[in-house]
């Protein structure tokens, strides 16, 4: 891991990103699907937990291609959209227009939100705190949450060591510096809220990624199995909810959750 300063980790970060965006089809990116479909459980759990979103404003921090804005934007709410990879940014305008939705995408590093205190309804961040110096980019989520507001994010945990090999061998897909979550960051969040809910997902369902690597032999590096389960999910889904329903149980065994992929997060201001 190379040292984590941050003027390079945002040089080294907006390189990569604008290396992604320049690779990326408007075409392949299913909006509606990273929320709803089997293979979205992160997304599922958040909008389970959030509420009116009509006539709302919401900040979204590292949008990337700005699914999320754009998916909130149909569902009402006002959406402002931030990355710090240029080329993102531009990939989110033009899937904002083929969505025929209007949202603002601002360019902004999430440690140094400008935006003035309480400014948002909701905040949503998806795969970006282990970007970037993680508890900073939440505190400054939680500056701008109106009083009563929603913070709601999700990223990966560091513990599970099929994850690790894959991260290990899938290099070229990933950034030099990502660091996932520990999974005692919910103790810092719950310092900030007065109210907490979370979920963990991922953990018997990681066949399905050994099946890409094993069986299907599909590159690491020359596909994203995180992006290739939403965009193949039909095909996915009933392995999918089997291996779900089994998860379910799984967890709940002494100190089991902290072996997920991913953690979901709703904290309320």
């Amino acid at each position: 891991m190379r040292e984590r300063s941050g003027a390079d980790i945002l040089t080294r970060e907006k390189q990569h990103h604008d290396r992604w965006a320049h690779e990326l089809e408007i075409d392949q990116i299913m909006v509606k699907r990273s929320f709803e479909a089997s293979t979205a459980p992160e997304n599922r759990f958040i909008l389970r937990k959030m509420g009116k979103l009509e006539d709302k404003r919401l900040l979204e921090v590292g949008c990337g291609v700005g699914e999320g804005s754009i998916y909130f934007t149909l569902k009402g709410a006002r959406c402002t959209a931030t990355d710090y990879s240029t080329g993102m940014l531009h990939k989110a305008k033009l899937l904002a227009r083929k969505h025929k939705v209007t949202i603002e995408t601002r360019r902004m590093n999430a440690e140094e939100l400008h935006f003035p205190d309480g400014t948002f309804d909701y905040v949503y961040a998806a795969n970006l705190l282990h970007h970037v110096r993680a508890e900073t980019a939440l505190r400054e989520m939680h500056r701008v949450c109106k009083p009563g507001g929603q913070v709601c994010f999700w990223d990966p945990l560091k513990h599970n060591p099929i994850i690790n090999v894959y991260r290990q061998i899938a290099h070229q897909v990933r950034s030099p510096d990502e660091a996932p979550l520990d999974i005692h960051f919910i103790d810092t969040v719950r310092t900030l809220f007065s109210e907490v809910s979370y979920e963990t997902f991922w953990f018997l369902t990681l066949w399905i990624f050994v099946r890409f690597y094993l069986i299907e032999r599909v590159s690491p590096n020359e596909q994203r199995y995180w992006k290739k389960i939403i965009f193949e999910e039909r095909r996915l889904r009933r392995t999918y909810m089997r291996l779900e329903w089994l998860d379910r149980y799984v967890k709940k065994l002494w100190f089991m959750e902290r072996f997920a992929w991913n953690i979901a997060v709703v904290a309320t201001k």
